[in-house]
């Protein structure tokens, strides 16, 4: 926002990419994408090489319309979850995208950039935090969460985080 203030539209890992307008005949982005968590790896791929492969229309044309459907969704999702849901329902479903997008259990988190995601104060996120770890779904350490009863925490969540996972997993099957 104009303000400075900032909110989570989409969470994307090794299964997507930013820079989708290109894919939809774009030129300039409509935000600003950054990285959450700094825990993987990422490639970096021209605009103009880009474009080449898509009028190729092969399977890097495919799988990246599959995941423009997919981000649809998680887009569309997230605004309904944003306005319907609690505060807590949406930290557990951000964290099980956050789970689903980095390798292993634990990820750097702070308490801070978390409010930004859920668009709510950061001693909020503290009050939250520490009511999923009474739960025993997380442990919440410095600047680190990590997962460690994750049935629980898909129950804490919202219905939002499994319409996501189930269009995820229906237009990008894992191998």
């Amino acid at each position: 926002m104009s303000d400075g203030r900032m909110v989570e539209v989409a969470t994307i890992g090794s299964e997507g990419m930013v820079g989708i307008t290109v894919f939809l005949g774009g030129d300039v982005a409509p935000g600003d994408a950054f990285i959450q968590v700094p825990d993987g790896d990422a490639q970096a791929m021209s605009t103009e090489a880009f474009r080449r492969e898509l009028d190729r229309r092969g399977p890097f044309y495919d799988v990246t319309s599959r995941y423009a459907q997919a981000l649809q969704t998680l887009i569309m999702q997230s605004a309904a979850c944003f306005s319907m849901h609690s505060v807590e329902e949406r930290c557990s479903r951000w964290l099980l995208m956050t789970h689903d997008r980095v390798e292993g259990d634990d990820f750097q988190l702070t308490h801070e950039f978390l409010s930004y995601m859920l668009g709510t104060r950061r001693p909020t996120v503290s009050l939250v935090l520490g009511t999923l770890e009474k739960a025993g779904v997380i442990r919440n350490g410095t600047k680190r969460i990590t997962i460690v009863n994750r049935p629980g925490l898909e129950k804490m969540s919202c219905e939002c985080y499994q319409v996501v996972k189930g269009h995820f997993d229906r237009l990008l099957p894992h191998p």
